[in-house]
């Protein structure tokens, strides 16, 4: 039986360029990648990348900073939606099949509205033209995500993206793939140390650790994407660098980047092997 594909973040943290990292993730043996993406930029030189190198551009992260946008009045919206609309026909146009969105920004909302709804419903419906699929992640702002996931059920392109660190420090450990398993898509794999201040969830307790070295059950997670039937890449969203004020990634940035990477594809082994591959 063929081996599941591990896929792995571009980041920032790593100190390398976009096509150094790419090129580095296929030497030391990961088989694909997920970029993100700002507006106007050019994605073809990742795809040519991946051809070249026969590895699986697994998706693209849509920006973020302006979803709390795509929850207010259509005219205050659209600068929101056009960016996500733009999003996707880069993705059409360089043969990327997922793009993930978060489906909201901030601590302080909890007000789902139909205007958004119908916003991310327009976004939703161009992507299925585009034969592009939707996979929501879970952030902060839960209520938001249920609910997308209920009032865009009709749609056969939109699912779930399932970031196993967001669960314990924006989820306070809810299950997710309880109510979304049978739609998951897509996977955020990192670890994380929970919740810092229970009255107070906040993105710096965000840390994307490598698997193993934070308080997830990992053999829960492997069952749990077994038990879902997931057959896509185990995607990981990992950085060496820590939160302001946090010191739980330093002794990753102290590390040279390839015995980390070497480290982080070892790890993801291990997950995949505890699902019984």
């Amino acid at each position: 039986m063929e081996k599941r594909k591990i896929c792995l973040a571009l980041s920032g943290s790593f100190g390398l360029s976009n096509e150094e990292q790419i090129r580095l993730f296929k030497k030391i043996g990961f088989d694909g990648f997920f970029t993100g993406w700002t507006y106007g930029e050019d994605l073809s030189v990742y795809r040519r990348l991946a051809d070249e190198l026969q590895m699986e551009y697994q998706s693209v992260h849509a920006p973020f900073d302006k979803a709390a946008q795509m929850w207010k009045k259509r005219e205050e919206a659209q600068s929101a939606i056009d960016e996500l609309i733009a999003c996707l026909d880069a993705c059409a146009e360089n043969r990327v099949p997922i793009t993930v969105v978060h489906t909201f920004i901030g601590f302080d909302d909890h007000d789902p509205t139909a205007e958004g709804v119908e916003n991310y419903r327009i976004v939703a419906e161009y992507a299925k033209k585009l034969g592009i699929k939707i996979a929501f992640e879970n952030t902060e702002g839960e209520e938001y995500l249920d609910r997308l996931m209920e009032d865009l059920s009709d749609l056969p392109n939109v699912g779930f993206c399932w970031d196993t660190g967001h669960e314990l420090c924006y989820n306070r450990g809810r299950d997710l793939t309880a109510s979304y398993g049978d739609r998951l898509i897509a996977t955020h794999l990192n670890d994380n140390l929970g919740i810092s201040d229970p009255a107070h969830i906040f993105w710096t307790d965000d840390l994307h650790l490598l698997p193993f070295d934070g308080i997830t059950d990992w053999q829960s997670v492997a069952d749990r994407l077994t038990r879902c039937g997931f057959s896509g890449p185990l995607t990981f969203e990992l950085t060496t660098a820590s939160k302001p004020n946090r010191h739980e990634n330093d002794k990753y940035a102290e590390m040279p980047i390839n015995e980390y990477l070497t480290e982080a594809l070892r790890r993801a082994k291990k997950i995949r092997e505890m699902m019984g591959e």
